[in-house]
């Protein structure tokens, strides 16, 4: 990969929504460089997608997140891949990752309410032929995602010292 493809995604990353022509005056390179070398990353599927980070919780919407440590027993010629495929097809999971440790398949799960949740472990992430346990972990808060701060900054209550 290129340095100049490094920083573009690097700029991209922190705020998708910087303009050709910001990118350029931080680069040096111009807006038509730019939006062309944006338009081969996405058509080539190195950028997936743009993407809003919301706070729900200061939205005022209620949502449970779940961390469930899945084991798994892999099916011959497909491994891993055939089980996480079949686990990240729910509409309910946020994110499946292949892991080391106690368990194999970390995946994230978002639902309405914590029934909701616990059905869809009961119901359906525990019945998928090859899944032999799960262990899961309820988010309490949320800190810092992706890079991003979802906690207010404290109050700087420093007396200011003057010479």
């Amino acid at each position: 990969m290129e340095k100049n493809d490094q920083e573009l995604l690097s700029i991209l990353y922190r705020d998708a929504r910087t303009s050709h022509d910001q990118i350029a005056r931080m680069t040096g390179r111009k807006a038509e460089d730019v939006r062309a070398d944006i338009e081969r990353l996405e058509k080539s599927g190195i950028i997936k997608h743009y993407k809003t980070i919301v706070d729900w919780e200061k939205a005022g919407v209620e949502k449970v997140t779940a961390f469930i440590n899945v084991k798994v027993t892999p099916a011959r010629d497909v491994g891993f891949d055939d089980l996480a495929r079949r686990v990240y097809r729910f509409s309910e999971v946020k994110s499946v990752y292949l892991v080391s440790g106690d368990a194999d398949l970390r995946v994230v799960v978002e639902a309405d309410t914590l029934r909701h949740l616990g059905q869809f472990v009961a119901e359906k992430l525990s019945t998928i032929n090859g899944v032999i346990g799960t262990t899961t972990h309820f988010m309490l808060k949320k800190y810092k995602e992706d890079d991003d701060i979802f906690v207010d900054a404290e109050e700087d209550n420093r007396l200011v010292v003057t010479p």
